[in-house]
């Protein structure tokens, strides 16, 4: 099914849509614990404490490593989203909202990973949970919202804003099924109508 959205109306999630922030915790499971087996296909679930037969220390050491400032800064972006980011930003101010508890390390991330971008033009919002991104979305005008977390989508699609699902392990439930899903960002490209750059 082909879809098309306006980007000026469209807001951003950021980890596991632009920051592949799945791939730095699973460097770290391997650098920090061995851990050499464990792959993103493990990661069944949001909620890391369901879905991964490890201790809760070690998943919180995890987290609080991927999520600190000094990592957040060595996480890869998700493949093409530097560039169809980059290429979006002509057409307004780039948005990004968060359920992290502080923005700016992600800000730094971002500026880092867009240098093209005019810093002005990236927005960042930090509501330090996922259930707090509504009020934002809906304060901000936002009409769609590129999402990871299929629960968020739910409670998006409940109060009118159109959640568009990235794909990942964690979102691959039957719960999920019923909203529209893209799954890269080369695809989310021809859904914003922008000219294809021979990427990928």
């Amino acid at each position: 099914m082909k879809y098309s959205i306006e980007p000026s109306q469209t807001a951003f999630d950021v980890d596991g849509v632009v920051a592949d922030t799945m791939a730095l915790f699973l460097r770290l499971a391997r650098e920090r614990y061995g851990l050499h087996y464990l792959t993103k296909d493990h990661i069944r679930d949001y909620d890391l404490y369901q879905c991964l037969d490890l201790s809760r220390e070690v998943i919180d050491d995890l987290i609080c490593l991927t999520l600190d400032d000094t990592h957040t800064l060595e996480t890869p972006p998700m493949l093409a989203a530097p560039d169809v980011l980059s290429d979006l930003a002509p057409h307004g101010a780039l948005r990004f909202v968060t359920a992290r508890i502080w923005p700016d390390s992600i800000i730094r991330w971002l500026q880092k990973t867009l240098p093209s971008v005019d810093p002005a033009q990236i927005q960042v919002i930090a509501t330090g949970a996922p259930e707090s991104k509504l009020k934002i979305l809906k304060e901000m005008g936002v009409r769609y919202f590129i999402e990871d977390r299929w629960e968020t989508c739910s409670l998006l699609a409940r109060e009118g804003i159109q959640p568009i699902l990235f794909d990942q392990p964690w979102n691959r439930t039957r719960q999920a099924d019923h909203f529209p899903r893209v799954g890269s960002w080369l695809e989310l490209r021809r859904w914003f109508l922008l000219p294809d750059n021979g990427i990928g």
